[in-house]
């Protein structure tokens, strides 16, 4: 089943288009990395997704036009983590994760909600920091807690804009692999906006390439990631090497001058 299609999509800021003629659809299950050079569109293809941005096209969601669906029917579908977290008022980690069960509470905390709450707390690894004031904490520990809020929703979509913002290598694979068991073992569908090619070659069903606001290629990681493509998209020269663990990896050597971005 098809869980997001976009046909056309278009924004701009002002007069500045950032995305033109956006048209793809990913069926249930599929992990979908975004990759680009910055100022590709990739954050605000994730914002427009969730509905934060209004573009011209159509989105659909699970075959709804998300343009007739209300917020709160939007995130119970939708789990959305930014790049950056607000400061958030005075608020304990567990209220922050709380906070993802909105779209599914009555007046009260429900049984449900509390083992959604619990779960997220666990699968994330935060149980030391549930008491802890959010604004307190590192900007690692607040991404995963943003994660947990997100995962506290049950979502059927995830959208996930630099999951490994402020995270060291060893929380960064962590938070992918938790991700990506997540999506396996639930169906999820994820959309994530990824800077570390490898990382998006690893845990990725596919890529989708940006650049100024355009799909230049979309597919699987081993079919899209080469040194032609690698020149085109970014402007440097690289080397691959496929290791059979870690997958594709990807080197880059040199800036090309004259493909400046």
């Amino acid at each position: 089943m098809v869980t997001i299609a976009t046909k056309n999509v278009r924004f701009s800021y002002g007069s500045t288009p950032v995305l033109e003629d956006i048209t793809f659809s990913l069926d249930t299950g599929t992990i979908l990395g975004l990759v680009g050079p910055n100022g590709s569109g990739k954050t605000t293809l994730i914002r427009c997704i969730d509905k934060v941005l209004h573009p011209e096209g159509t989105i659909l969601i699970d075959e709804r036009d998300i343009q007739t669906m209300r917020r709160v029917e939007i995130a119970s579908k939708i789990g959305y983590v930014p790049q950056n977290g607000a400061r958030i008022a005075a608020a304990t980690v567990f209220d922050v994760v709380m906070m993802g069960r909105t779209p599914h509470m009555s007046w009260r905390l429900g049984e449900r909600d509390l083992d959604r709450i619990e779960y997220a707390i666990r699968l994330l690894g935060i149980e030391d920091l549930a008491e802890r004031d959010y604004n307190e904490l590192s900007g690692g520990q607040q991404q995963k807690v943003l994660i947990a809020r997100a995962v506290a929703q049950d979502p059927n979509i995830l959208l996930l804009d630099e999951p490994t913002n402020n995270l060291d290598i060893h929380h960064q694979l962590e938070a992918l692999a938790t991700i990506f068991d997540l999506s396996r073992s639930t169906g999820m569908t994820v959309v994530m906006a990824v800077h570390d090619l490898s990382i998006a070659a690893r845990y990725a069903d596919m890529l989708m390439m940006l650049k100024n606001g355009k799909v230049v290629a979309i597919g699987r990681p081993e079919d899209l990631i080469t040194p032609e493509r690698i020149r085109e998209i970014y402007g440097v020269e690289a080397r691959i090497f496929q290791d059979p663990e870690a997958g594709l990896i990807i080197v880059p050597l040199r800036a090309v001058p004259e493909l400046a971005l």
